[in-house]
């Protein structure tokens, strides 16, 4: 039996009654704006009254419940480590660490060398994930299932909080317009809280009420679902329920960290955020269904997975709602590193960080399966990376490659890492270049070849690549889907959504289930680099729930299974 307590789930873990308002105060300075009762026991009720108490709980519910570290691990905030095991199992990094399991979890069972070698690592992803699925692992720092869903449900329990008090708020000015502002915020905010869960674990909890514990999971398709629903009633508060623009984007300016609003971080007008949220549901779509295309074949079969196909009709969809995405002049959601008062910082907050610096001495190392993404004449490459020294390693995480902090100094160009504060801008949700990615391979599976190509090469001009132009030169399809994996994987690197990508291009599925990796980069342990390795990852596509979760609040009646069932 379990205690009252311990009932709490740990999607809870920040939002009692306190809800952190105490941390709010001390991170980012509101406690002048907030009317404080007992300092040493501060609850919403005795606090949250005013405009100013509403909007910092809206912040802290979302910057610290939802992105700041909530335990022991790996970096210092939610975009280091749940942000780092999508780019571990993407193979964009490796890690020596046994942080969380960073150095093994994305190791494959299997690859083949240039010169037929079969090397067997004797490291299952499937075994590890479900042998460290305990309280008892997690307590010891070695559950990764227990992180994302952690923060996510953080996010949304304290979205849940705010959205339960703010209608009764006297806010000043236009009232309805700056509750809408907030509800919005919270609904965007839930439906990224679901999108994350619904793309990463099996099964996952609705839970759209403050305070109410429910124990009936469902399937991740219902929990991406819940995302969509949030959206669809943000996009419509969007729509009709903002009259004063004015009072809209000062409440939206205090939401967001000042230090936040610089470069493509903004206060968004309502239809840049309108045009944020058709970029969002292309992607609940887009990740979470197959899209083979393995060893350049665009009809590759993967026969045994969690999730299923994309039809003609999802790519239509997709194509209707990134034609009114992201552009490239809108504002999105970014965060950067701050000197105080941060969410993150700018050496241990983000994948970009653990991985910038000399190979031999960062936490996370560059694969070399991330940098054959770039062609030889592409600006990004000699802008970003460096080879003055090797990580030789005898499993795959040996590389040539280093990420220069901060770049090499050409105008113009994107730069992979930066550890000065406030300099790399980490993007939190999609971008414009996501966005753009999505209408090229929309276009490019619809038979729409040379229009697709077009949206690779605007963003190879937006990042400075400077490498010459792929449209109007008659690729066919497998060839145009070589490029658009290219360029998704160098442009949207260390932004959590890699390990999406591999999975729905079939490379993280067994070889003999139509999966694998093929034609890599290989650097071994006695330095001779291969170039056209197969890697058979055999990775577990979907997450079990974590023990954390299941433990303390076991399947009710009508549950889905919490274990993924198909492996």
């Amino acid at each position: 039996m379990f205690t009252k307590k311990e009932k709490i789930m740990i999607r809870n873990k920040y939002v009692s009654g306190l809800l952190g308002i105490f941390l709010l105060c001390s991170i980012f300075a509101c406690k002048k704006e907030l009317n404080v009762g007992n300092p040493n026991l501060p609850t919403v009720d005795e606090n949250v009254k005013d405009e100013s108490g509403i909007i910092a709980l809206a912040i802290g519910a979302v910057y610290i419940n939802g992105f700041q570290k909530g335990d022991t691990w790996l970096g210092d905030s939610y975009f280091s480590l749940p942000y780092g095991y999508s780019e571990l199992l993407a193979d964009v990094i490796g890690a020596q660490a046994s942080n969380q399991l960073v150095s093994t979890i994305s190791i494959p069972e299997y690859f083949v060398l240039d010169n037929n070698t079969k090397v067997t690592t004797s490291i299952s992803n499937i075994s590890q994930l479900r042998a460290n699925n305990t309280r008892a692992q997690t307590g010891s720092g070695y559950n990764p299932l227990y992180y994302q869903w952690l923060n996510m449900y953080a996010l949304n329990g304290a979205c849940n909080k705010v959205l339960s008090v703010v209608d009764n708020i006297p806010f000043t000015g236009d009232a309805t317009t700056k509750s809408n502002t907030i509800k919005v915020w919270c609904y965007w905010w839930k439906a990224y809280a679901y999108a994350s869960i619904g793309s990463m674990y099996y099964a996952g909890l609705i839970v759209d009420q403050d305070g109410v514990i429910g124990n009936k999971y469902v399937v991740k398709d219902s929990v991406i679902a819940a995302s969509d629903k949030y959206l669809h009633m943000a996009a419509d508060i969007l729509s009709t329920g903002i009259s004063s623009s004015g009072d809209y984007a000062s409440v939206l300016g205090r939401l967001i960290p000042s230090f936040c609003q610089v470069g493509k971080g903004g206060v968004l007008t309502t239809d840049m955020w309108r045009r944020n949220i058709n970029t969002m549901l292309a992607r609940n779509i887009l990740v979470n269904k197959l899209a083979p295309f393995v060893n350049g074949n665009p009809d590759a079969l993967i026969t045994k997975s969690s999730t299923g196909v994309m039809t003609a009709a999802d790519w239509n969809e997709v194509l209707a709602l990134v034609t009114n995405g992201i552009r490239d002049n809108d504002f999105v959601f970014t965060g950067r590193s701050a000197p105080a008062n941060g969410f993150f910082t700018a050496d241990g907050g983000t994948v970009a960080a653990l991985t910038t610096g000399v190979n031999t001495s960062t936490t996370f190392r560059l694969s070399e399966r991330f940098v054959q993404n770039l062609k030889a004449d592409d600006k990004r490459l000699a802008n970003n990376f460096n080879t003055a020294t090797k990580y030789l390693d005898d499993l795959t995480f040996g590389t040539r490659y280093s990420i220069i902090d901060g770049g090499a100094g050409t105008g113009g160009v994107y730069v992979y890492g930066a550890k000065a504060t406030g300099t790399y801008e980490l993007f939190i949700g999609p971008s414009y270049e996501e966005n753009a990615l999505m209408l090229a391979e929309a276009n490019i599976r619809l038979g729409n070849i040379e229009e697709g190509l077009g949206y690779i090469d605007d963003v190879r001009t937006y990042m400075g690549a400077g490498v010459t132009a792929v449209s109007g030169t008659g690729l066919t399809k497998a060839a145009a889907l070589k490029e658009l994996v290219m360029e998704r994987r160098a442009a949207l690197v260390f932004r959590g959504l890699s390990f999406y990508d591999n999975r729905r291009w079939g490379w993280t599925y067994d070889i003999s289930n139509g999966g694998g990796s093929y034609g890599n980069t290989f650097l071994t342990a006695a330095s001779a680099v291969n170039t056209n390795v197969t890697i058979n990852y055999n990775f577990l596509d979907y997450w079990d729930v974590p023990a954390d979760e299941v433990d303390i609040n076991p399947p009710g009646e009508g549950s889905a299974p919490t274990k993924n069932p198909n492996f």
